[in-house]
C-alpha cells in the first residue's frame, strides 16, 4: 500500500469511527459499509439505500474470527463448516445462525445473519485495520445499477462521499448467497 492509499485508508477508518457510511471495492461491485455495532450508522446506510430494516444486512470481514461475535457457528455441522471454509476467503455469502446478542438492526426480521470473508485485498486490509467486519450492501441508489468504479460512486452519491479508492475484483455478479445450515443456494452469484 503506497502513501496515498494509506492516507485514504486512514481517513476512512475515521469515517467509520465517526459512525458514518463509506464505500469500498469488493469482488464484483463497490459496497456501502459502516460499523455494524453502530445503530446510528446502520440507520444512515438504510436511509441512503432506501432499504427496509426488516430485510437484514450482510457483514463482510477480513477473517472468520471477526464474524464470531455475531454468529453462532456451534449450530453448524462439521460438514457445513468444511463447505463454508472451502469457499472462504471468496465471493460466497453464507446465511448463518445469529447470536442472540446480535443487534436486530443487522438481522432484520431474521434469527440469522448473512456473512462473508472477502478475498479482496483492500477489504481485508480495511477490516484488519478497523478490527472488525463492516456492513456491506451494494453501492447504488434505489433503481440505479451497482457502482463498479469509485467515480461511479461519486456520481451517484456526490463528489465528497467517502470512498476507498481501488478496483473491484473483476467478478461480473455480486456474491452468491447460500444457507449455511442446508447448503441451499439462495442467490446465484
Amino acid at each position: 500500500m503506497n502513501k496515498e492509499q494509506q492516507s485514504n485508508m486512514t481517513s476512512l477508518l475515521q469515517v467509520l469511527r465517526d459512525e458514518q457510511v463509506m464505500a469500498y471495492p469488493t469482488e464484483a461491485v463497490f459496497g456501502l459499509g459502516c460499523d455494524p455495532d453502530s445503530e446510528r450508522a446502520v440507520e444512515a446506510l438504510l436511509a441512503l439505500k432506501q432499504r427496509s430494516r426488516d430485510k437484514g444486512l450482510i457483514l463482510i470481514a477480513g477473517s472468520y474470527e471477526q464474524l464470531l461475535p455475531y454468529i453462532d457457528d456451534s449450530q453448524l455441522s462439521a460438514e457445513r463448516r468444511e463447505q463454508i471454509f472451502a469457499c472462504w476467503p471468496g465471493p460466497v455469502t453464507w446465511v448463518m445462525p445469529a447470536k442472540p446478542t446480535t443487534p436486530q438492526w443487522l438481522t432484520g426480521r431474521f434469527t440469522s445473519l448473512a456473512v462473508r470473508v472477502s478475498d479482496h485485498p483492500l477489504v481485508k486490509e480495511l477490516c484488519r485495520q478497523y478490527g472488525k467486519p463492516l456492513v456491506s450492501t451494494s453501492a447504488n441508489l434505489s433503481s440505479q445499477p451497482p457502482c463498479r468504479t469509485a467515480d461511479a460512486v461519486r456520481q451517484q452519491f456526490g463528489q465528497d462521499f467517502p470512498v476507498l479508492d481501488g478496483a473491484v475484483g473483476g467478478r461480473e455478479n455480486p456474491s452468491e448467497i447460500r444457507d449455511a445450515a442446508t447448503g441451499e443456494l439462495i442467490r446465484q452469484g
